[in-house]
């Protein structure tokens, strides 16, 4: 088997662990949509909007760290040990703080129940402590083990979001019979609640599961090792703390300019815009840990640049697809047609995680030649520009300017990383090839969207005609990498 088929096929495995437990989750978005009030589920977005935050920074950088050296280092029990270490004393202390001043920390961040930053801590932590056992996963080639612990973790998840929000309700309504504990513990409780639970259950199940693999661990703790992790682990947890404030500032922010209503429409579109983010993901899951263990090839350059070729054709088909049966999705995940307003979101957030899926692959020039501070200088000119962007143009456009500002972030830090990369390790990507994939997919998008919309014959034969064109172009590739 072909360096290049090996590495598809661990991402299609990867892709799994990826896509599923987030398709499932956008598939729970119709039972949120119709059990929660536009504005709890504005709160239920808080909440994972908080959760990102409070994992990019305690991490550390870590996971990527954690690849970088564990490739590298030759007492690779060190690496797994010491990073295991740091992440269990930064799970201890997020603990201690945030529960011993659980009050003061949900009136700062604006929960307006201290119950709901409680169970956000314990599932932060109970998520922290399993990141190097799945990095370790991740590493060592086991994509089948890694799938399987996360396919548990959001099967549970999925189990408790419909025992809750839909289960325990037809009970009551056709008069089931149900314990009294779980009858009155749901009629006390708000609704949004029973999601975070789901949350916590299933996090709590998935750290049992892994235990077992974190007692092995040797521990063999070495500062020297710490240094290393931490110079490069640091700036890439800005970098991430960045990226998390471009995918979420604008959630928080329109709260405050166009209320919690308008935010919750626009939370539930993007949604049906994160779609690509699943296709990143995949992606990202199988080729972090191969581009870090394929460096010291002699052909590794040229590889680089064939899968970014690929990860662009692959992406801008899936955007096409997107585009064309988005009235299609909006009614199956959507469900309540309040929520259809912000669809206009959707064709240019599917534009912008393409993007960041490009800037990914793009960013392995600072990874390998240990230059991660370019990363964090990247991600941080990427927030301001969010920052400025939103404060501008939501009090003009409302909830299209976030997503446009998305868009201009994502453009521009790709840019950016391209220019810089080539003074530093040129990769012989083929820019043609991905701009004319990326065009042509944006422009057959915008007929779609707005010419053609629910005309289905015409939008599929776009669809069509994009295929022909890529395989007209890529035959030979193609028929190679079947041929083997």
């Amino acid at each position: 088997m072909s360096t290049l088929q090996r590495f598809f096929k661990d991402t299609v495995i990867y892709g799994i662990a990826a896509v599923l437990p987030r398709a499932i989750n956008i598939l729970l978005t119709k039972l949120h949509t119709k059990t929660l009030e536009t504005d709890k589920f504005a709160e239920n977005t808080w909440y994972f909007v908080f959760a990102a935050y409070f994992i990019a920074f305690l991490t550390f950088g870590l996971e990527t760290a954690f690849f970088r050296f564990f490739s590298k280092e030759k007492e690779k029990g060190k690496v797994i040990s010491t990073s295991f270490t740091v992440l269990v004393i930064s799970t201890l202390v997020f603990l201690s703080v945030l529960l011993g001043f659980n009050a003061f920390f949900a009136t700062v961040l604006g929960f307006d129940n201290p119950m709901h930053l409680k169970i956000l801590t314990w599932v932060t932590a109970l998520d922290l402590l399993v990141v190097i056992p799945y990095a370790y996963l991740r590493v060592t080639n086991r994509p089948i083990k890694f799938t399987f612990y996360k396919l548990v973790n959001i099967a549970i998840y999925a189990f408790f979001n419909v025992f809750f929000l839909w289960f325990i309700p037809y009970a009551l309504e056709h008069n089931i019979s149900l314990p009294s504990f779980i009858t009155s513990f749901y009629q006390e409780t708000p609704t949004v609640v029973f999601i975070f639970i789901a949350n916590l259950i299933a996090s709590a199940i998935t750290f049992l599961l892994l235990l077992p693999s974190m007692l092995r661990v040797k521990y063999d703790f070495d500062k020297v090792m710490l240094g290393k992790l931490l110079r490069y682990g640091i700036p890439i947890m800005i970098g991430s703390l960045a990226y998390v404030t471009n995918e979420n500032l604008d959630k928080l922010l329109l709260v405050d300019y166009i209320g919690k209503d308008q935010m919750g429409i626009y939370a539930a579109c993007y949604k049906l815009g994160v779609f690509m983010v699943l296709y990143v993901m995949a992606f990202r899951l199988g080729a972090e840990p191969f581009f870090f263990n394929h460096a010291d090839k002699a052909n590794a350059k040229q590889t680089y640049a064939k899968i970014l070729t690929w990860f662009t054709v692959i992406g801008a088909l899936f955007m096409l697809i997107v585009v064309v049966y988005i009235n299609l999705f909006a009614k199956i995940l959507l469900g309540q047609p309040e929520y259809y307003a912000a669809l206009n979101i959707v064709p240019i957030i599917l534009l912008a995680n393409l993007l960041l899926g490009i800037y990914n692959n793009l960013s392995i020039w600072y990874k390998l030649t240990d230059r991660t501070t370019y990363g964090m200088y990247f991600s941080i000119f990427g927030a301001l520009l969010t920052i400025v962007l939103n404060l501008i143009f939501i009090p003009i456009i409302g909830f299209m300017a976030s997503a446009w500002a998305t868009l201009a972030t994502y453009a521009s830090m790709t840019l950016i990383s391209y220019f810089y990369g080539k003074k530093h390790y040129e990769v012989p990507y083929r820019i043609d090839k991905v701009l004319a994939y990326l065009g042509l997919s944006t422009a057959l998008s915008f007929v779609s969207f707005y010419f053609f919309k629910e005309n289905y014959i015409v939008s599929t034969s776009l669809i069509i005609l994009f295929i022909i064109i890529i395989y007209a172009n890529e035959r030979k590739e193609i028929n190679t990498l079947l041929s083997r």
